[in-house]
């Protein structure tokens, strides 16, 4: 590693909250959420030249029930010093699009369905690989190896759908008429991607999200038996007017980026730094993810050794290791051999962490937030 990355890998930890206890935390973004619905949308997305964006267009699936029967064998292989399971936080969706409905409706307007009907919906659809998929998913969160907290209503910005809806994109309409929502280009909107729900361009826009927040933790506490107390915003975007209605609806804690810019409107950003536990006028605390693994990605590293490395800083500097993924390295519905990669380096990867450190913890990052509460009274 030159001797620069080594100077960015050290320098975040510099500032914020400190602990000497050895905390793994992983943060497991998009669960719940349906982008590709399967191998038969992908080639007939294919077939109309829909363009593959990234490795999200390509294999990204709401979770098999396979995905969560793999992915818990290897959270339950490993135990920390308390006897613990690494936990996965899955930030999760608690809607979809209801593609049936607006199928119905000739595609003219918008309409959402729970996350628990879009399971009901797929059992039935595809049996092979999501009957029973909503159970296991529940059974992950009673034995501890899950523990959801709140992404958003959607994962889509409903003023580019809406936008596009109206225009009737050819683009849009051919995802939709796929039951998917998935290699929509969002170019022509210069500071909004069709994926970031709380994306905008006149900052006035933002009124709109109120009731999406609003429903969307209404829901997860209908959905899970419980609130959530973190939030991390679809593809990190959230202006800080909208912090309110987190906190007043249950909020306690929000994952945002190191160096974060946030749109102030009409193409105009303003940067900010973040650290663990910098509390915003709202009363908010942020956290901030530390540690990357994204096994599934093509960059040209040893995944293991990368992120053993940043965790490794991580505790020299005494910091819990806050660990960003997403569940697409985890997706085997599309390509089987994408999730055994996923799977193979995430357990490499937990084997080499308890030998390192047979004092570690793992906990999720509700529960993190909850330490942190504990020691800042």
């Amino acid at each position: 590693m030159n001797i620069i990355k080594e100077i960015i890998l050290n320098a975040k930890h510099l500032f914020g909250w400190k602990t000497n206890r050895k905390i793994i935390v992983f943060s497991v973004d998009d669960y719940g959420n349906v982008r590709l619905n399967s191998k038969e949308a992908r080639l007939n997305l294919d077939k109309m030249e829909m363009k593959i964006y990234s490795r999200f267009d390509l294999y990204d699936t709401l979770e098999t029930k396979e995905d969560l029967t793999q992915l818990f064998a290897i959270l339950e292989s490993v135990k920390d010093k308390n006897g613990r399971h690494p936990v996965f936080t899955t930030f999760s969706m608690t809607s979809n699009i209801d593609f049936e409905k607006m199928q119905k409706d000739d595609y003219t307007c918008f309409y959402n369905e729970t996350l628990p009907e879009t399971f009901e919906k797929l059992s039935k659809q595809q049996p092979e690989a999501y009957a029973g998929a909503w159970d296991l998913f529940r059974q992950g969160i009673a034995k501890g190896l899950l523990k959801p907290q709140f992404h958003g209503r959607e994962h889509l910005n409903l003023i580019v759908f809406n936008d596009k809806l109206q225009n009737r994109d050819k683009q849009l309409l051919c995802a939709l008429k796929n039951k998917s929502y998935t290699s929509i280009s969002d170019e022509e909107y210069p500071t909004m991607s069709s994926l970031a729900a709380f994306d905008f361009w006149d900052i006035k826009d933002n009124i709109k999200f109120i009731p999406i927040i609003q429903e969307g933790l209404e829901l997860f506490e209908k959905i899970y038996g419980y609130k959530s107390t973190f939030f991390t915003p679809p593809v990190n975007n959230i202006h800080h007017c909208l912090f309110n209605v987190l906190k007043e609806n249950g909020v306690c804690f929000i994952d945002l980026g190191m160096i974060r810019k946030e749109h102030q409107g009409f193409n105009t950003y303003k940067k900010s730094f973040n650290f663990i536990g910098k509390k915003t006028k709202e009363n908010l605390r942020i956290m901030v993810r530390n540690v990357v693994f994204e096994p599934t990605e093509d960059r040209g590293i040893n995944w293991v050794d990368f992120t053993m490395k940043q965790i490794e800083t991580a505790f020299r500097w005494n910091k819990p290791a806050i660990i960003s993924s997403h569940r697409v390295n985890f997706c085997g519905h599309i390509d089987e051999n994408n999730r055994n990669k996923g799977l193979m380096t995430l357990k490499n990867l937990l084997d080499e962490i308890v030998k390192k450190w047979p004092d570690v913890e793992f906990m999720s990052a509700d529960e993190l937030g909850e330490y942190y509460n504990r020691k800042n009274k």
